[in-house]
């Protein structure tokens, strides 16, 4: 019963954090995890107006990927470059995850990181 409930609320901030980010920062598709990691990761390296070419907007991704497992201790946040650029160090190996549980991991990451970032509640 607990995990039905952990998944409902999970679900229930999960499309707070997409209509919110949709509504903001989108034309009018809806905004999928990738596009909300990299969202993070442009807020966490804090140059939102700069040009990216296509190789730095996967570094924002992974940033951005990185910033909400962190929590998790599968990073730890290592120093910041001449750049700019956020560098983290992989503390622990990912655990081999189903899609659907990766998925989970991340969107639980990821309402985390609203959370403290006092965005929801």
């Amino acid at each position: 019963m607990a995990d039905n409930t952990r998944d409902k609320r999970l679900k229930r901030r999960w499309e707070q954090i997409i209509e919110l980010l949709t509504e903001k920062f989108s034309e009018g598709d809806e905004v999928d995890v990738e596009g909300v990691l990299y969202l993070i990761g442009l807020q966490e390296y804090g140059k939102p107006h700069d040009h990216f070419k296509k190789e730095d907007n996967v570094n924002l991704i992974h940033v951005g990927l990185c910033t909400v497992l962190e929590p998790f201790g599968y990073y730890r946040f290592d120093f910041i470059d001449a750049q700019g650029w956020p560098h983290f160090e992989l503390v622990e190996q990912l655990p081999n995850l189903k899609p659907g549980e990766q998925s989970i991991l991340v969107k639980s990451a990821v309402v985390d990181y609203f959370v403290r970032q006092g965005v929801i509640s």
